[in-house]
């Protein structure tokens, strides 16, 4: 059945025994993330998860009804998580909605599947799924987001507060709700008693990333300095997300990609920088970065950092180690 974000959150919060699979589909797979961890928070601290993919399921559609049916060796909750699922994972959700038993929840994310296609439909038609369109929010809307999440962990945000947080996440949900947990706990706040939040607490917390902090991280991996991107990476801090970094990362790299191939069709460089609005501080170490890098190695780096982002969302506490070997291994690529 189509749920609506209500519905989702509560039946998230309390698997009712009668929903077997809840699919998250639509491009924002950060959100489809941060609702799967809703169900694993739900389900206690020592749930087994059983992480499959949509690769594994095309070539054994059958694995997915085996694992929800599967009694764990010690008797404690249990819940599958799919990665990565396309059309070709239909064929294993029919067979999990046919099967007679079914006793663990499966949260599979489809972030390219679409709304009209034959998984979604399926979805939609069963009372044993429950189905939701993951979409990034709304520029405008991103602040009004945060608050609405902050209401929900017994906080009133001030109006400053809120914006903040929503900058700092690069409008990225998972964060947000992240910050908004972290704030909850260090005012020791709960739906039942609510606290006011102000930019004091944030501080406190260390809620926001120093955007010139972020672009020398950024700038050092691109230009392949290691030693100035350790230096720039210990200034972050070990509480901050990587997610924002990782996502300017990705920003700075389809420039200087659109630069190159600019440049290599004979525009001038300080003409392709200025019409793309490159910073006039930035300007000679971009240029560099450009020289050092080919326009088949940036598109691998670009894919490579959007793969590096869901690993990092996947990894939970380790997901700084994740992203820091990553930016490690792209600077020294860049040396090279």
């Amino acid at each position: 059945m189509k749920a609506t974000e209500a519905r989702l959150t509560a039946a998230l919060d309390r698997p009712p025994a009668d929903i077997r699979l809840y699919l998250l589909h639509g491009p924002d797979e950060s959100t489809a993330m941060a609702f799967a961890a809703r169900l694993a928070r739900a389900l206690g601290e020592g749930a087994e998860r059983i992480d499959l993919d949509g690769a594994t399921l095309r070539s054994d559609p059958a694995r997915l009804a085996d694992e929800a049916a599967a009694i764990s060796l010690f008797g404690e909750a249990r819940h599958i998580r799919i990665t990565t699922a396309g059309e070709e994972s239909l064929e294993a959700v029919e067979g999990l909605l046919a099967a007679p038993a079914a006793g663990n929840p499966a949260v599979m994310i489809a972030p390219t599947v679409k709304a009209t296609g034959k998984l979604v439909k399926a979805g939609i038609e069963s009372d044993r799924v429950l189905a939701f369109a993951c979409y990034p929010p709304d520029a405008r809307n991103v602040a009004a987001l945060v608050a609405e999440l902050a209401r929900g962990e017994g906080l009133r945000l001030i109006p400053a507060a809120a914006q903040r947080i929503a900058r700092a996440a690069d409008g990225d949900r998972a964060i947000m709700a992240r910050e908004v947990e972290k704030l909850a706990l260090y005012l020791d706040a709960a739906p039942d008693r609510p606290q006011e939040a102000d930019e004091a607490a944030l501080e406190a917390i260390g809620a926001e990333l120093v955007d010139g902090e972020m672009g020398d991280v950024v700038l050092a991996a691109t230009g392949g300095d290691v030693g100035p991107l350790l230096e720039a990476l210990r200034g972050t801090g070990p509480d901050v997300s990587p997610i924002p970094i990782l996502r300017a990362l990705a920003r700075r790299l389809t420039m200087l990609a659109e630069l190159k191939q600019a440049m290599e069709g004979g525009e001038p460089a300080e003409q392709a920088m200025k019409r793309r609005g490159v910073f006039w501080k930035e300007q000679a170490a971009t240029a560099a970065a450009v020289r050092r890098w080919t326009l088949p190695d940036l598109q691998a780096a670009l894919m490579a950092a959007r793969r590096t982002e869901r690993e990092v969302m996947g990894a939970g506490l380790a997901g700084r180690v994740v992203a820091d070997a990553f930016l490690l291994r792209l600077a020294r690529r860049a040396k090279r």
